[in-house]
């Protein structure tokens, strides 16, 4: 049996089914068509050149209310708060609201979640800004919007419910990446070094000059 009205899930929708898909559920983070997410427990944010030791970087447990920042030209795994499901008469849509994106902060994972996905989702994000991006767990700043399909799936997920975020993940980013200021920046202190040993090199080669006249002038005497 297919379903002849399917589209996107509305407000109303999206507050009588939401109540067994998302965990926890708030009626009051229904915005319009979407619902809003939050910041989890657990965030990765690849090391900069400020950080000690690169290889230590791994994931981070955050308290309730703890802060964090993404910084410029760095990458970061979050985390949402929720369990979301969807079920197999659905697909799932996923963005980071406006007003984080205005700050430089774009989510560079799936757009999508699959009928039958179970757990937390965990938002890949890379700050393309001038400024850290100033995060902390709670913030609301994940949508997901639903959307019917024509028919109920037998084509979906069926893992086990996922929770926090998979370290195999970082695997793959973890080390020092170079942000366009920080190469600014190395650029800069390698340009005055490189003007000091000029300077040294024109001080050796005056002074050098003053010994060789001083020796041709004992020479002559």
């Amino acid at each position: 049996m297919t379903n002849a009205d399917a589209t996107f899930w509305s407000g109303e929708t999206l507050n009588e089914r939401l109540a067994t898909l998302i965990e926890p559920f708030a009626s009051d983070r229904v915005d319009c068509a979407a619902y809003t997410l939050s910041v989890g427990p657990e965030v990765y944010v690849s090391p900069s050149d400020q950080t000690v030791d690169p290889r230590t970087v791994t994931v981070r447990r955050l308290a309730p209310g703890a802060a964090f920042t993404v910084p410029p030209g760095q990458f970061a795994f979050l985390l949402t708060e929720e369990v979301v499901r969807v079920p197999g008469d659905a697909l799932a849509f996923i963005s980071i609201r406006a007003k984080i994106k205005f700050r430089g902060l774009i989510n560079v994972s799936g757009f999508h979640v699959d009928p039958g996905y179970h757990g937390q989702l965990t938002f890949a994000v890379f700050n393309a800004g001038p400024v850290p991006v100033h995060l902390k767990r709670g913030q609301e700043i994940f949508l997901i919007w639903y959307a019917s399909l024509d028919r109920e799936t037998a084509c979906r997920k069926d893992d086990p419910v996922r929770r926090g975020i998979d370290t195999e993940l970082i695997t793959g980013v973890a080390g020092e990446l170079q942000s366009f200021a920080s190469l600014d920046a190395k650029i800069k202190t390698l340009g005055d070094r490189i003007h000091a040993v000029e300077r040294i090199h024109e001080h050796l080669r005056v002074l050098g000059a003053v010994a060789v006249t001083l020796l041709i002038s004992l020479l002559v005497a």
